[in-house]
């Protein structure tokens, strides 16, 4: 179950973890510290559910995250991975009142959950803090628009290589063992039995290295190419 930490100034983990808090200024800060909770959940928990009320943006603070669509019952559309210093569900603040996906932690994560009328305030009131925070959404955006270029044009492989390589960049050399060879399927928008397919052919053709979960990049300039050519 996740678990709530003691709630002041001086135990905030959000204010150092994204320049974007940077821009506010004291009396800013400490109202927002004030409407804060920290929270830790344990790798495997569900962080926010879609479809249920969401009071709270979310931000993340350390671990990592994957953030889905339930598309049909039993079945992951993943959209992309949270790491340190993104926010989850931040559509909470324009007047959403359910989540519009579910995250889940890969890892154990702490966050911080926000009042969502506390980060629209510091919206309307500081526009230094405004632009920061749409010019960080953009990523995510850009991400989905991925996602859609890769179903729309690539063949499997092209959509497998994107995806090692994204997680790769986005987490770190140890992410691959987080994720799930299922997960790994979702974030490349095929199937499972592909996946393995193709991970095997990548590794006998010197691309990569499979290590239990992990996946070591030894070509990654061949995997960019195959990235490319979709």
């Amino acid at each position: 179950m996740p678990q709530a930490e003691n709630n002041n100034r001086s135990a905030s983990p959000c204010l150092g973890h994204l320049s974007c808090f940077n821009a506010l200024t004291a009396d800013q800060l400490e109202m927002i510290n004030s409407r804060t909770r920290h929270i830790y959940y344990q790798k495997g928990e569900t962080i926010c559910k879609q479809g249920v009320y969401a009071p709270y943006v979310i931000f993340l603070t350390n671990g990592f995250a994957k953030i889905y669509l339930e598309t049909e019952r039993d079945r992951q559309t993943i959209t992309h991975l949270a790491g340190n210093g993104d926010f989850i569900s931040f559509s909470a603040v324009f007047n959403e009142e359910a989540y519009k996906y579910s995250a889940s932690a890969l890892t154990d994560c702490d966050l911080c959950l926000i009042e969502k009328d506390a980060v629209r305030q510091l919206l309307n009131t500081n526009s230094d803090f405004a632009f920061r925070i749409i010019s960080r959404n953009w990523e995510i955006e850009s991400r989905l628009l991925t996602i859609i270029k890769n179903i729309s044009f690539k063949h499997m492989p092209g959509r497998l290589a994107t995806a090692i390589l994204y997680l790769h960049e986005k987490g770190d050399s140890e992410i691959f063992k987080h994720i799930s060879r299922k997960d790994l399927a979702g974030f490349a928008s095929i199937n499972l039995e592909s996946t393995v397919k193709l991970l095997k052919e990548f590794e006998h053709d010197g691309i990569i290295s499979l290590e239990g979960k992990n996946i070591r990049l030894d070509k990654p300039e061949k995997l960019k190419n195959i990235s490319i050519r979709g």
